[in-house]
């Protein structure tokens, strides 16, 4: 499928950005550990960094995908990691941009490089589904930014994601086929973001309300491109309880109850 520059010039905008805020630390109500591991997507070795509080039981697992800026500056992506972990999942944090030996998005590659990247979230996916401690029917996605329009692209065709949580990321339309299913979907926003315009999240709805699909959508009046203070805050309570619905409250595979979850 090939991804148009009219239907990505949003996505592109995201490798100008200098930075994409994520959480910032919160007070985790268990011990997190973190582990470094990798796998292969078309031969590059990708490093993952996974995140989980201690327990046996198999739990539901989490891709976190980053924004343009990358992992090597920016650390607030980790303690986001470690916030989610505390609540009782598997957190994979993805430096997906390994995959074209990258530290950073580009602007000038971005376009020929996205479709790549799907590849390697769709390779972190079978990664995360045959991880230890994981129940391989409950896998979400949590995308930032640039992360977030990968999170749209792989879930609309992946069915092993459950659940996404789109943080300000545009609608790569180009990399979505028209005969798509999107997971239930939580999209979250600032009303004055420079970077990817509200617009975006209004036509990630329009996409989702086509779908007929499960979803949620918050503005935060006057956040730009990453949430402050007590949009900050709300927007990860948000997070967390939509992947206890989706995730956790209802088994991905029988629409049972489900297996208990540790944390």
């Amino acid at each position: 499928m090939s991804l148009t520059r009219r239907n990505l010039l949003i996505g592109a905008a995201l490798a100008a950005s200098s930075t994409a805020h994520g959480q910032q630390d919160q007070p985790n109500a268990m011990s997190v550990t973190a582990q470094r591991n990798s796998f292969k997507s078309e031969g590059k070795a990708i490093a993952v960094e996974t995140f989980q509080t201690a327990g046996s039981s198999a739990r539901p697992a989490v891709l976190m995908l980053h924004g343009a800026d990358g992992l090597s500056t920016n650390t607030q992506y980790r303690q986001g990691a470690r916030n989610v972990a505390a609540a009782g999942y598997q957190v994979h944090l993805v430096h997906y941009l390994d995959r074209t030996s990258e530290k950073r998005a580009s602007f000038s590659t971005l376009f020929q490089n996205f479709m790549p990247w799907m590849d390697t979230v769709q390779d972190a996916l079978a990664f995360a589904s045959d991880h230890p401690g994981v129940d391989p029917r409950r896998i979400g996605i949590i995308g930032i930014s640039l992360g977030a329009a990968l999170g749209l692209a792989v879930a609309s065709t992946d069915p092993r994601v459950k659940a996404l949580v789109n943080y300000f990321g545009p609608l790569p339309q180009g990399a979505i086929a028209a005969t798509s299913k999107l997971p239930p979907t939580l999209v979250l926003h600032g009303s004055a973001d420079p970077v990817v315009p509200v617009a975006s999240a209004y036509a990630v709805e329009a996409l989702l309300r086509q779908q007929n699909v499960p979803h949620e959508i918050k503005v935060y009046p006057g956040q730009g491109h990453g949430f402050r203070g007590a949009a900050e805050d709300d927007a990860l309570a948000r997070s967390l309880a939509f992947l206890q619905r989706h995730l956790v409250g209802v088994d991905a595979a029988t629409g049972s109850r489900p297996l208990p979850v540790d944390g």
